[in-house]
């Protein structure tokens, strides 16, 4: 069973119909007790990064998220709430990551939106999937490099596509919108040991 976080977000049920069409049970929810008993927990994000901890501080979900020894799974701006601070609404992030979120220069369009290019690929969610494959994006805020990265995209500047610290998985990108890679990146989480 894995439990995918439920925030007021808005893509919680594009990642559970993701989910379905690859025959794994799931449950949305913000209850502790249920979360903690998962197998393995996707938190997704699509939203303002304040009012979204807002939201995980009065269901002490940021006390509770760092603490999970499960596989978890951050997607976009779950990933970015993983990181110690965002620049979007100057937001105290959980620390899982130790780097910062950051806003996109001006110099081309934001948000970065659509699919580009993903590289240097260096973790087992990306069995399967070839260098240089294309993934859906849309974000105005983005993860600097770091130990962590286990990916690369490359918009304006370079950036973590994806980052992992033990059992802590997170992706920029949306993987419930980025076809058959991304199909094959949420069975690759699925099929992590626990």
């Amino acid at each position: 069973m894995i439990a995918i976080i439920k925030y007021n977000g808005g893509n919680v049920s594009s990642v559970q119909n993701a989910l379905n069409r690859l025959n794994v049970d799931s449950i949305i929810t913000d209850d502790p007790k249920q979360i903690l008993k998962a197998d393995k927990v996707i938190f997704p994000g699509v939203g303002e990064a304040s009012s979204t901890m807002k939201l995980l501080k009065e269901k002490k979900l940021d006390v509770l998220i760092p603490t999970l020894q499960q596989p978890v799974l951050g997607i976009c701006l779950g990933m970015q709430l993983m990181c110690k601070k965002n620049e979007e609404g100057n937001t105290e992030g959980m620390g899982i990551f130790d780097i910062n979120v950051r806003k996109f220069p001006s110099e081309d369009i934001v948000p970065h939106m659509g699919w580009n290019t993903v590289s240097n690929q260096n973790s087992s969610l990306f069995s399967g999937i070839e260098q240089e494959d294309d993934v859906y994006f849309v974000h105005s805020y983005y993860c600097e490099l770091s130990d962590f990265t286990t990916s690369v995209c490359d918009y304006i500047l370079p950036f973590s596509a994806s980052l992992q610290k033990d059992n802590f998985y997170a992706v920029q990108f949306h993987p419930e919108k980025s076809g058959q890679v991304g199909n094959q990146l949420l069975k690759n989480f699925i099929n992590l040991p626990l």
